[in-house]
Formats: C-alpha cells, sequence, structure tokens
C-alpha cells in the first residue's frame, strides 16, 4: 500500500479503479477531440449540421448590361431615407455571386424564373442566347420556368434549354450568332412542376436534388398558372398549368419518399409588401395565398414575377424576392440536420444584397458622401469572362442598336393617371393606329405588360432603335379587326378580374378615343353608361369601328378573349416597326413630346 507520511489512503476495489482510469483517459480523448468534432451549438453538435448558402435572383429579363437600372438603398448619410443605387449587369452579379460563393462551406445559385423573354436588344436579337451563355460561365445550378420563358412557345425553350440552332426565322433575330457559329444550350436544368400535358406527364423535371457534405436537399419549382393567359397561345397547346400548391405538394411527398426532407420552393409567383428591400411590412399577394397551402416541410420559398423586394418571416418558413433585372441577390443561409435531414429553420437568415456596379460616380461636389457610399455598398469590378461575352454580343448588335430613331423633348413614362393610362402607353397606341390607318382603323390598343421601360430622353433628346426595343420588345404583329360598341365595352371591362376588382390591367388607347369608369361599381359594371367616345362622337352598342391590337392580345392574352370574336380580321406590320417610324415620322421637325392628357377618366363614389 502507498503511503504518505503521517497519513494512509483507504484501500479500495482495485478493479473499479482501473476502470475508472480507463474512462477517464476516453473522456480525456474524447475532449481532446472536440474541435475536430464541432462545438455543442444550442446542444446539438456542429459536425452533425451542414451549412448551405443559397444564393438566387429572379426576373434578369436578359438584362446583361448595368443600363440605368437602380435599387432603393438606405442612405448611408441619411437614417430613413434612401438613395438611388446603381445596381446590375451580368458581369457584376457574377462577381458578387463568386464573392458570396466564396466566404460558404456549401452554396447553390438559383433562379427563380424569367430568365429571358421582354429582354434588351442585346439578348433578344440573339434569340436569348447571350443569356443563357452567361448564365453558364457564372455557373447557375437550375432555373426555375417562369412565365417569359414560354413567350415563345414550348418548343423553342426546349430548344433554349437543350441547344442547337433555330430553325424558324423571327424578323430582325440572329441564332448562333457567336465566334464558333454554335449554340450548345443550358448547362442548368429547368425546373417546373405544374406544367404537364395530357398524360399528367411534366414538361420538366418537378425538383431537383443536390447533396451538400453528404446531406441531400430538394429544390421544387413551379411557374404562376396564370401564364396561359400572358403568352400566345399557340405556343402552349397541349399543356396544362395547375394549381401551384397541389403540384408543388405533389412534388414535396414525392421526394419525402425518397428519404429528402430538406425542401425548398423556387417559384415564378409573387406578391407586395411595403418597406425596404430587407423588410416585409403587409404581405399581401398570390405568393402568401400559396404559401399558406404549402407542405409543412417546405422551409425556404424564393419567389418572383412581381418585380418587388423583400425578406419575410411566415411562422417559420423564410419567404423572399430579389427585384428584377440583377439588381439584388437573395442570400439565404441555412442549416441542414445531417440525423433529420431536415432544415433547422431556427438558424436560417436571409437577406438581399445590391449588386452594385461601377457606375456610382460623383454625387456633385460632395466626395465625402461619395466616400460614405462606397463603403457602405463597395462595387467588385466586372467578371471578365462574362463581360467579354456581353461586349461580344453588344458589338454584334450594335448596329441596329446604335441606329438613331428620332427625337423625344422628354421622357415617356409607365407612370398611370388616376384612370390607369399613361404616357408611354399613350404613345405606343398611337404608332399602332398610324400603322394600321391603311386596314381603316380608328382605335388601337396595346397591353400594360408589353411595354417594358420609359423611353428616356438623353443628352440632346436623341433615342436609339435600341431604346425603343427596350420599351416594347417582344416582336408582335398588328392586327386589325372589327367590334361593334357592345364588344368594346365588354372588352374593357375585361380589364378587371373578377377575383381581383382591385388589381386592373388597364389597356393603353390611341388618340382620339377615350371613356369614363367608376372604381366603386360591381365587376361587369366599371364602364360609365354613354362614355365611350371616338373623336367625340357617341360610340353606341351597335356602332362598329376597326379596332388595331397587338398579335399577343388578338389571340385572347391577359384574358382579352372577347378580341375570337373580331371580324374582318386583317394582319399589320411588327409593333416595334409601327412605333420606330412613329417615332421618326413625328420627330422629324421636332423633338416628339408626351401627350399629357389622359384618355381615361376614373370616377370616384364621391364624385359622382
Amino acid at each position: 500500500m502507498l503511503r504518505i507520511p503521517g497519513r494512509a489512503l483507504p484501500t479500495f476495489n482495485t478493479r473499479r479503479y482501473d476502470a475508472m482510469r480507463i474512462l477517464s483517459a476516453g473522456l480525456l480523448l474524447l475532449l481532446s477531440c472536440a474541435p475536430l468534432l464541432g462545438t455543442s451549438d444550442g446542444g446539438r453538435d456542429t459536425a452533425a449540421v451542414v451549412e448551405l448558402r443559397i444564393i438566387a435572383f429572379n426576373d434578369l429579363h436578359g438584362h446583361l448590361e448595368p443600363g440605368d437600372n437602380v435599387i432603393a438603398a438606405p442612405n448611408p448619410r441619411r437614417p430613413g431615407a434612401t438613395i438611388a443605387l446603381r445596381t446590375g449587369g451580368v458581369a457584376f452579379l457574377a462577381s458578387h455571386i463568386d464573392r458570396l460563393r466564396a466566404a460558404a462551406n456549401n452554396a447553390i445559385v438559383i433562379s427563380a424564373g424569367d430568365l429571358i423573354g421582354a429582354s434588351p436588344l442585346v439578348s433578344a436579337l440573339f434569340r436569348d442566347e447571350p443569356t443563357i451563355e452567361a448564365m453558364n460561365l457564372i455557373g447557375l445550378d437550375l432555373n426555375a420556368a417562369g412565365n417569359h420563358e414560354f413567350d415563345q412557345g414550348v418548343d423553342e425553350l426546349r430548344r433554349l434549354a437543350l441547344g442547337g440552332c433555330a430553325v424558324r426565322p423571327r424578323a430582325a433575330t440572329r441564332t448562333c450568332a457567336n465566334a464558333a457559329g454554335k449554340y450548345a444550350g443550358a448547362r442548368f436544368p429547368f425546373l417546373s412542376a405544374n406544367v404537364v400535358d395530357g398524360d399528367g406527364q411534366t414538361l420538366f423535371a418537378p425538383s431537383l436534388v443536390k447533396t451538400f457534405d453528404g446531406a441531400a436537399v430538394g429544390f421544387i419549382s413551379a411557374v404562376t398558372r396564370s401564364t396561359p393567359g400572358i403568352v400566345m397561345p399557340a405556343g402552349i397547346r397541349g399543356w396544362r398549368f395547375e394549381r401551384e400548391a397541389d403540384a408543388i405538394n405533389r412534388a414535396a411527398r414525392a421526394l419525402r419518399a425518397r428519404g429528402v426532407s430538406a425542401l425548398v420552393l423556387v417559384i415564378h409567383e409573387g406578391g407586395e409588401t411595403d418597406g425596404g428591400y430587407n423588410d416585409c411590412d403587409h404581405p399581401r399577394g398570390e405568393i402568401f395565398d400559396i404559401e399558406r397551402a404549402l407542405d409543412p416541410e417546405i422551409a425556404v420559398v424564393f419567389s418572383a414575377h412581381t418585380h418587388r423586394a423583400y425578406v419575410c418571416k411566415i411562422g417559420t418558413r423564410v419567404v423572399v424576392q430579389g427585384a428584377s433585372f440583377g439588381r439584388l441577390l437573395s442570400v439565404v443561409d441555412v442549416a441542414l440536420d445531417r440525423a433529420s435531414g431536415q432544415i433547422l429553420r431556427e438558424r436560417t437568415r436571409a437577406r438581399n444584397e445590391p449588386v452594385v456596379n461601377d457606375r456610382n460616380g460623383k454625387r456633385g461636389a460632395d466626395s465625402d458622401a461619395d466616400a460614405d457610399l462606397a463603403r457602405a455598398f463597395p462595387a467588385l469590378p466586372a467578371r471578365a469572362d462574362v463581360a467579354a461575352l456581353v461586349e461580344d454580343y453588344r458589338r454584334r448588335a450594335a448596329p441596329l442598336a446604335q441606329q438613331p430613331a428620332g427625337r423625344i423633348a422628354a421622357t415617356f413614362s409607365r407612370r398611370a393617371d388616376e384612370g390607369g393610362d399613361f404616357p408611354a402607353g399613350r404613345l405606343i397606341a398611337d404608332a399602332q393606329l398610324a400603322a394600321t390607318r391603311t386596314q381603316g382603323a380608328q382605335i388601337a390598343f396595346t397591353n400594360p405588360g408589353g411595354v417594358r421601360a420609359d423611353l428616356v430622353a438623353h443628352n440632346d433628346g436623341t433615342v436609339s432603335y435600341s431604346d425603343l426595343f427596350t420599351m416594347q420588345p417582344f416582336g408582335n404583329s398588328l392586327v386589325t379587326m372589327t367590334l361593334n360598341g357592345a364588344q368594346l365595352k365588354a372588352l374593357l371591362e375585361m380589364q378587371w378580374r373578377r377575383t381581383d376588382a382591385e388589381r386592373a390591367r388597364m389597356l393603353q388607347p390611341s388618340r382620339g378615343f377615350s371613356y369614363a369608369w367608376r372604381r366603386d361599381a360591381p365587376y361587369g359594371e366599371r364602364i360609365v353608361a354613354g362614355s365611350l367616345r371616338l373623336n367625340g362622337e357617341l360610340i353606341g352598342a351597335s356602332t362598329t369601328v376597326r379596332v388595331t391590337v397587338n398579335s399577343f392580345l388578338a389571340a385572347g392574352g391577359d384574358g382579352f378573349r372577347i378580341l375570337h370574336q373580331g371580324r374582318d380580321a386583317a394582319g399589320g406590320p411588327l409593333d416595334i416597326d409601327a412605333l420606330a417610324n412613329h417615332v421618326r415620322e413625328r420627330s422629324a421637325s421636332a423633338p416628339l413630346a408626351p401627350d399629357p392628357d389622359p384618355r381615361i377618366v376614373r370616377i370616384d363614389d364621391a364624385a359622382r
């Protein structure tokens, strides 16, 4: 027995001592390895957690160049105020994505749809092939098909996804116009769970499973079911656009059956909120109705379509959208539990970040304000390979894009007057009326969704063909038909939806036509009786008039199906050609000024 002077140790069971010694050694070894296994986080060992950064954007619409795109960002010098921050351009988008990706252990880059369609000339002239090629360089991992992906029909969408040169000519557009003379297609999948054929087969895969450090995540996609009403019907014939939540939940069940519990939705549908791009005040709209019907396992929703910016927490679920045109990136950091396979919602962090470009130059003489802006929103250099691709296509488009189209005295805005019409819409409608006078046209209408940008007066007021194309990029042909007064009234009543009477699609009318409507009247009775006038003369129910619309509307687009009843239809020129001719002729002697006089009058209840 070991003895200590003046004291004897008590006797004990040596077998028990040996067992305790082994246990102590094991505990010491475990503690020494703790940094390798991960530290405790709320009782959960971080070795059992996989971190993932999801980097998203939506509604790019082929905006390859920065242009005049801005986002209202917090003013670093005036708390509570905002500043117009210049953002966008895919070469800058690429640099910001690279920075975010490099700072994460695992990352995925996704698009929530409308990657293409309604694009500026540098993309649209080449059938949006440049946008797909830019996304290949950036390393996009998936794109949820949006409604504008269907603008040119399912066959053209498949070609853009799979590759190959287009065989059918379309106006002045070109295909396989790069130096190689080839188009290889997308190196990322298009997804959509709710576009199905007569046999219930989906056009694209409904979901994609990606694995990060052994943890599987399922990305489900859907497109707004309103798509058939906002694209050319012939292009989607034979395809159904199902109720979004039904298709999404069906895909979620299929993923869970495969053992995938971490679920993310990438959907081309959106809503409205108030506040800044990281706020969520008063959320409303379709996406929030859909969210309430979603499978509870879906932890994150990336939305789109409405070009709004918000970061919302609905219960434990995150719903985000990042504006449009590559101005913002939505960044959602999630933690995946290896044991359950689920997303740990309490650890999800979401934000929108501006894609700052190098166009934020001097703001007057205030160099201090410049420095504050640069510190708050640091710009990154454009990524060279993406910038080179864009420059190559810009150079190829330049001969057409830079052609002077005329002069304007002031900006033709898309800001609507109280009645619902606006200067840019009036200009286009007037151009379409002038182009189809030989077909007997007396009235022309254009749809508000077809007017994609303001026509901005630069420097001496000269506008280019590219400026006009950016405002009206679809390349629809014009159609003139005969309607009677009753059909004309019914057409105007269709500007409001039965299910959402406050959300109107106000057709933009040509000069000489006017009418009044009542905001407080019920659906189907909003047009004021006796208010339809052409050059001051009453249009009665049996009066016949020749009406010009674009081919999208003539086919029943935006839900205006009564135009199918039009008689004696006659084709006309392309809408962009009509606009270019009109601006050139009307500005030959003096710059063309916006018409400030509204053609639609809204009568409020108090004014009756």
